[in-house]
């Protein structure tokens, strides 16, 4: 089972976090190579996938699961967004203890989307800490400082 080095799954310090931790791009990409049911979901508005890209599986013989966190363009939180996944992970043979990595376009929806999977049962619910553009960096622009994109992952435009 997949946990990210220098993490134990659910603690970090003296607190229980409320999903499995944080995660770099990196250790996600990794842990998406050797465990073949492990899940990318990408929880950014279909305007970001459109417009901005989207991770590129296809090495891996498989594509990222897309369900929008906030709907856009009211950017509405998506009320049926837990029951939606159950749905697909189920489709692809997940259970409750598969890998599933949720990101977004920096890290807060995708946190708050795990949190949501650790509250529906599932074990293994990490963050994809930096997400796909990451922060923006000195000059205002994203992808320059971390991020999928920054560390060089495969991406493809839709």
């Amino acid at each position: 089972s997949f946990v990210p080095r220098g993490h134990s799954p659910r603690e970090r310090g003296s607190f229980v976090m409320s999903y499995a931790g944080d995660v770099s791009c990196q250790q996600s990409w990794e842990a998406l190579s050797e465990h073949p049911n492990a899940q990318l979901i990408d929880v950014r508005t279909s305007a970001e996938w459109n417009f901005v890209g989207l991770p590129d599986l296809s090495t891996l013989g498989r594509e990222p699961i897309l369900i929008e966190w906030q709907r856009y363009p009211d950017m509405a939180v998506n009320q049926n967004f837990a029951a939606t996944l159950s749905s697909e992970l189920g489709s692809r043979g997940a259970d409750l203890d598969t890998p599933l990595f949720f990101l977004c376009r920096s890290g807060a929806r995708s946190q708050s989307a795990a949190i949501a999977m650790t509250a529906a049962g599932y074990t293994k619910a990490f963050n994809v800490a930096g997400g796909f553009e990451g922060a923006r960096g000195s000059g205002g622009h994203r992808s320059t400082v971390e991020g999928w994109k920054f560390d060089g992952l495969p991406w493809m435009q839709r």
